[in-house]
């Protein structure tokens, strides 16, 4: 069966290679002085389909232009919606980025980060590359030799790493402590909070770290899982991939119950595999008494 990939799609026509265009119109604008892309068309071999976004970095002389007179993105095609970030410091290195996120109508989809020279300079000359660009990157474009002493992508800056005694400790310790919130909030029949710690907290926080941890321990520590979880699916095994699915739920309450004790059950087996893999023993007494509580809030009568 065909796959929705560039190469493989046989019901919809390849969206043309957006490079060379981006090249060329960068090459026609003297305030911008290099271009760089990076994420999943940066890297060798990483999957790519029609709707893998382009993510972009214009070295520009100065930011502010582009951020005041937006009518840059339309010489891509026909702008369906874009978030901005604000203006803001670069955390290493104190001075002012900006970006956006562009979605076009065609499907087209570009992250433009927008760093001044003298940002770009720093984060050339500074010991450890920056993960963004240590994850992979492609020079497209360099008018002033800014890349010439860059290194090299080690393709790892996203590969998860073994935690520490402490931090395996801490991820265990803060899931459990959500736990009595999220019963208290399907108790009270409080549909939000108990979705947003339930869904956010437990699963994208805490369970989603040890997953990783576990695709971790299976690989080798060597492979990238992506992020927010994109690549779960495919690294993880089949029989662990169908309890993830059990611990979404609708909107009924009963079912985010079932969720819940879903959701503990999980952890408690992927993050007790990591930790004996790891040398590092799972609160198995402290985990039976939160399950305890739990319950004896969902069958508190009202």
């Amino acid at each position: 069966m065909a796959t929705l990939t560039e190469e493989t799609h046989d019901s919809q026509p390849p969206m043309p290679d957006l490079l060379p265009t981006l090249i060329q119109w960068a090459t026609d604008r003297s305030l911008i002085r290099a271009i760089l892309l990076t994420s999943t068309r940066a890297i060798p071999h990483a999957p790519v389909d029609i709707l893998s976004d382009y993510d972009v970095i214009l070295v520009v002389q100065d930011i502010h232009p582009f951020v005041t007179d937006r009518i840059w993105l339309n010489d891509f095609g026909d702008v369906l919606v874009v978030y901005w970030d604000p203006i803001h410091p670069n955390p290493a290195f104190g001075i002012d980025q900006c970006g956006n996120v562009t979605q076009y109508t065609d499907g087209l989809k570009i992250d433009f980060t927008l760093w001044p020279v003298d940002l770009f300079q720093q984060v050339v000359a500074a010991p450890v590359l920056d993960a963004e660009l240590d994850a992979g990157y492609r020079v497209l474009l360099d008018k002033d030799h800014l890349t010439d002493t860059m290194q090299a992508p080690t393709f790892t800056a996203y590969v998860p790493k073994p935690p520490s005694l402490t931090a395996y400790q801490t991820t265990v310790n803060d899931f459990l402590s959500d736990a009595p919130y999220v019963a208290k909030c399907l108790w009270r029949d409080e549909l939000f909070p108990a979705k947003w710690c339930l869904d956010y907290d437990m699963k994208h926080i805490y369970l989603r770290q040890v997953l990783e941890w576990r695709i971790g321990v299976d690989y080798g520590w060597s492979v990238a899982v992506g992020s927010l979880g994109k690549g779960l699916k495919k690294r993880l095994p089949p029989d662990i991939w169908a309890q993830v699915e059990q611990t979404f739920a609708g909107s009924e309450i009963a079912d985010h119950w079932m969720a819940l004790e879903n959701t503990m059950a999980l952890f408690r087996q992927v993050a007790s595999e990591v930790g004996k893999h790891l040398g590092y023993a799972y609160p198995d007494e402290l985990h039976q008494h939160v399950s305890a509580y739990v319950e004896q809030i969902k069958t508190r009568v009202k």
